[in-house]
């Protein structure tokens, strides 16, 4: 075997091709150092030798047959500085069993299988695919970079039972995850805006939820930046609001009219164009909806002023919205309908972050979509025992690509 097929083939190089062993489907190349033992701390060459020991690492498989390359490790003491020590080797990582190609093409296959897949590949331990995994990203995506980010959201994401947050700051740019933090609120807010005050980074818009804590994490943290309040969440929030209303009336209602509440939990918060028609009365749920709406005004009052604050978000310009804004909060207000006054005096209290959308029109539907391939994450794992190797997969997730199959 040629020194350029060692390179090309395996990336070794200044190393000399000595004979080849085949024992049990294994190739075992015998290999030796070309240049001359060298001092690691002062460079000399005059060194003593003090022994060797033949060690073993692990190359890139020939076909399916595993490769091994074995070579002599001379073990010297330098006269210059006086420090003993072992030849250092160029194509493995210190108190590794394996080649950077093997490395290298360990990390390729991870990308299209699982590490069990991989390790049965390999012929390998589960251990081993996974530490050299952990290590790659970790020399990627330890310390995401701040430095460039303009738009981010913001959103928490529960992992497991009991109750377990991770908060989540993604790059809507990149689609890159910036930041993961233990817990929810502020707190675990804490690190990112330290780094991200150490980067300069020029923030021009977030966009993340109601909650409170993030809302004044964001403004204590940000004050030039724009606070975009998600619509997503803001119809949520309503939807959730007009729910109770319809518990606390079926709860006073009569029997008959309680009858005619069951089961329209859904047809409340659903878009009204999504509601299916049918010939059979009971399964026309237009004609239900409207049957539970006539029994009660305030229901009534909650779910028209709902579909009213959807035409928010579509309107001409900012100067409209605000206008729209508005005569809607007020008409909440006078509707003398206690959960719809709570409504209004939150939103008031938050126009500004409703009215910032026509500035930026961001959202946290990215940051939606990076926490269900989070959850996906999670569940082919069967779960993470090691947290930060589970951190440092979501960093990554941005580079992965998920197809269909069928």
């Amino acid at each position: 075997m040629s020194t350029s097929l060692l390179y090309h083939a395996f990336g070794i190089r200044g190393y000399r091709y000595v004979r080849s062993e085949y024992s049990g489907g294994e190739i075992y190349f015998t290999l030796e150092q070309q240049a001359p033992p060298r001092c690691r701390r002062c460079r000399s060459h005059n060194v003593i030798r003090r022994g060797t020991v033949v060690r073993r690492f692990r190359g890139v498989p020939i076909g399916r047959r595993p490769v091994w390359f074995q070579m002599p490790v001379q073990r010297f003491e330098c006269r210059h500085c006086g420090l003993l020590q072992r030849g250092n080797i160029s194509f493995a990582q210190r108190r590794h069993r394996h080649t950077h190609a093997f490395e290298r093409y360990a990390l390729d296959l991870c990308g299209y299988m699982t590490i069990q897949d991989v390790a049965n590949h390999l012929g390998v331990s589960w251990d081993v695919i996974k530490k050299i995994h952990k290590q790659s990203l970790r020399r990627r995506f330890r310390r995401p970079k701040l430095k460039k980010l303009k738009n981010i959201a913001v959103d928490e994401i529960c992992i497991g039972r009991p109750r377990r947050f991770l908060t989540i700051v993604l790059d809507l740019a990149s689609g890159a995850v910036v930041h993961v933090g233990e817990g929810k609120g502020k707190e675990a807010l804490r690190p990112f805006w330290k780094r991200l005050k150490r980067s300069r980074a020029k923030i021009k818009a977030v966009a993340t939820d109601m909650a409170p804590a993030y809302v004044a994490a964001v403004l204590g943290n940000l004050p030039d930046a724009a606070l975009v309040l998600d619509r997503f969440h803001v119809v949520k929030y309503f939807n959730d609001k007009l729910t109770l209303l319809r518990r606390q009336v079926q709860r006073s209602a009569k029997a008959m009219n309680k009858d005619v509440l069951k089961g329209t939990r859904w047809l409340l918060v659903k878009n009204p164009e999504n509601l299916r028609s049918h010939e059979c009365s009971d399964k026309d749920e237009r004609k239900r909806l409207q049957e539970a709406l006539a029994i009660n005004e305030p229901l009534m009052r909650a779910y028209y002023l709902k579909e009213d604050l959807r035409q928010f978000w579509e309107q001409a310009d900012k100067t409209a919205a605000e206008r729209f804004l508005e005569g809607w909060l007020e008409r909440a207000e006078n509707s003398g309908v206690t959960v719809l006054k709570k409504i209004a005096r939150r939103l008031r209290l938050l126009r500004f972050g409703l009215l910032n959308w026509y500035d930026h029109r961001i959202s946290t539907g990215p940051l939606e979509a990076a926490n269900n391939r989070i959850k996906t994450l999670q569940r082919r794992a069967y779960g993470f025992r090691d947290q930060e190797y589970f951190k440092l997969q979501i960093y990554s997730q941005h580079e992965k690509k998920y197809a269909l199959v069928g």
